[in-house]
């Protein structure tokens, strides 16, 4: 398939779609094991992004938590909650990373 075609840009966005997918709910599901944990540990202030100091000058970087509020639509106490129900966490997760695109 030549790489000007249509049919390979298709094919591409397709690819970056499921590569997007596959990120988006493995990120979700890391955030949900982390924020499950006990007590305060590293993992989870970094992920909170509770962590003290000054940032560094220029365009903050996207933090985790920009990621997870974008995604799920829900605040960051509204997904700290849900996360510490499994089962209900893991069918939020599967169903914000792989949407159904009905046809129209």
């Amino acid at each position: 398939m030549p790489e000007n075609s249509i049919a390979y840009g298709a094919y591409k966005a397709g690819v970056k779609r499921e590569l997007l997918d596959t990120v988006k709910a493995r990120k979700l599901a890391y955030y949900g094991h982390t924020m499950r944990k006990q007590g305060s540990c590293l993992e989870k202030e970094i992920l909170q992004g509770t962590m003290s100091g000054a940032r560094r000058r220029g365009r903050p970087h996207t933090a985790w938590m920009d990621n997870i509020k974008t995604w799920t639509g829900l605040s960051v106490e509204e997904s700290i909650r849900m996360t510490e129900d499994r089962d209900k966490w893991r069918k939020y997760v599967h169903g914000v990373a792989n949407p159904r695109i009905e046809d129209g």
